[in-house]
């Protein structure tokens, strides 16, 4: 099936992998579901059925003007676990926005057909800096962002994928052509898209979702990462979630699925498999 239905007739891209339990995979902004090719890979391999979607106005999907708000962006993950699970529980994994996505479906779809769940270099629980929010990232910086798109979206991403991928400060060095793949694959995606779902992101406070994660969670982040800061994101969620492992990667930026997809596939098996 490559394509599912939305409530709202959207047409979303699917790609479906290998047979098992399902792992439902929500890529990050502003990316589609093809970054998470390398940890499919094996997943699929180990025996999992891994489904991985691009998100509305990204990638193969539809372009929508509407629906880049969190509730929608829910239901939209509800129609694809709906028509691609089965109907079986598995594990629901949720990268950088995508982890926004995971909190939201959680809250508001009951945690339906879920029985593990991941947060890997995820917005959760809350990235704006506010009084109650000291650690969060400051409006002016996303403000910055949106006008950098909107003046040359091209020439933004490139200097925004090097921060990406952690270009000059990893260890895991990543080559100029992943950097061009990255930028061409965000390039697809609606501008309408683009700016909303970064707004989206940016000022969502998922803080009222995490009760709803009511299932084993494993968040994984990045120390260095540059692009959602851990201390506002990977560290608060742990503390808030009650089932929560936290396992943090030193020296790794926010892009972990290609500088440190190895480390990245063995912790997901580990945790899915257990």
């Amino acid at each position: 099936m490559p394509y599912v239905t939305t409530k709202d007739d959207a047409k979303l891209y699917v790609k479906t992998w290998g047979s098992g339990r399902p792992v439902v995979l929500i890529h990050g902004w502003p990316l589609n579901a093809d970054s998470w090719d390398d940890v499919a890979l094996g997943l699929a391999g180990a025996g999992f059925k891994t489904i991985a979607y691009d998100r509305r106005g990204f990638g193969r999907s539809d372009q929508p003007w509407q629906g880049y708000d969190y509730d929608t962006l829910a239901d939209d993950l509800a129609c694809v676990i709906d028509q691609c699970a089965g109907g079986e529980a598995g594990s629901l994994v949720g990268f950088s926005m995508g982890g926004g996505e995971v909190a939201r479906y959680l809250s508001r779809h009951g945690g339906k057909s879920v029985s593990k769940a991941i947060l890997v270099s995820s917005v959760v629980p809350y990235m704006l800096k506010t009084s109650d929010n000291s650690n969060g990232t400051p409006q002016s910086v996303f403000d910055e962002m949106a006008q950098g798109m909107k003046a040359d979206r091209a020439k933004f991403f490139a200097a925004f994928f090097k921060d990406f991928f952690g270009v000059g400060l990893t260890s895991h060095p990543t080559s100029n052509e992943v950097l061009e793949w990255a930028r061409s694959v965000s390039m697809q995606a609606s501008l309408k898209a683009t700016l909303a779902s970064a707004k989206s992101f940016a000022s969502t406070d998922f803080r009222a979702d995490l009760p709803a994660f009511k299932v084993p969670t494993l968040i994984i982040h990045g120390v260095d990462d540059k692009i959602v800061p851990i201390d506002a994101s990977g560290r608060a969620a742990a503390r808030a979630i009650t089932q929560a492992t936290l396992i943090e990667y030193d020296g790794a930026p926010h892009g972990l699925q290609a500088t440190h997809k190895d480390q990245l596939s063995k912790d997901m098996l580990e945790f899915i498999r257990h």
